[in-house]
């Protein structure tokens, strides 16, 4: 049975995403920072014949992160799909969007570790078995700032960027290995990017594996 684990599973896209891919018989790891949160997601996916299990980790705790996956691979073994999406919410108790000319090294440090160093730890637990494999996906999201920037979110979305950047090479290394890499900008709001409609995408983006990125909204 093959794995997909979603990091920033909730009610949204998490959830859409784990119905998707679940429905195709995906076995579906739920990661968020609330481990509790997720218990009524596994239970609604238990209803559909889907089996999945919620693990806690903090995206900016890296070693909670590592530790997440110790526990995914336990519980179901290898994953064949990485999902990476943490929930647009700050990444800090007391939320600092700064534009251009207020974006500094301490308002800025918090937007890297949650979307990149994030991402790179949750990448660094998987592809080691993707690449011994010759198989496997990795797809990773922001919001649309990292292609059409939105000043007063300039820390954001510089960080949103660079973890765009880091995916689009990873993808013209992997994809010669077997493995696909992709990046995923949503820009736009519902009801356009609802949630349902978001996740079909997904789907195709994993069955074709064509495409280094996708502007959903453009």
């Amino acid at each position: 049975m093959s794995t997909i684990a979603i990091v920033g599973a909730g009610p949204g896209l998490g959830r859409s995403l784990a119905k998707v891919f679940g429905g195709h018989g995906f076995d579906v790891a739920l990661v968020a920072r609330d481990r509790g949160r997720l218990d009524p997601l596994v239970a609604e996916l238990a209803e559909a014949g889907i089996t999945a299990a919620g693990f806690g980790a903090d995206v900016t705790d890296r070693p909670s992160l590592v530790a997440a996956f110790d526990q995914i691979k336990e519980r179901f073994g290898g994953v064949e799909v990485l999902e990476y999406s943490p929930a647009p919410h700050p990444p800090t108790p007391d939320p600092v969007m700064a534009g251009p000319l207020e974006v500094s090294v301490d308002n800025l440090q918090p937007q890297v570790e949650y979307y990149l160093y994030g991402a790179v730890t949750a990448a660094r637990q998987v592809l080691p078995g993707m690449l011994a494999a010759g198989s496997g996906t990795l797809l990773f999201t922001t919001g649309g700032g990292s292609i059409t920037p939105h000043p007063a979110m300039a820390n954001v979305d510089a960080a949103a960027a660079a973890l765009r950047n880091w995916v689009l090479n990873l993808h013209q290394v992997t994809t010669e290995k077997g493995v696909y890499a992709a990046y995923v900008a949503i820009n736009a709001s519902p009801p356009e990017a609802e949630p349902d409609a978001v996740a079909a995408a997904y789907w195709d983006l994993y069955t074709r594996r064509e495409q280094a990125e996708l502007v959903y909204g453009a």
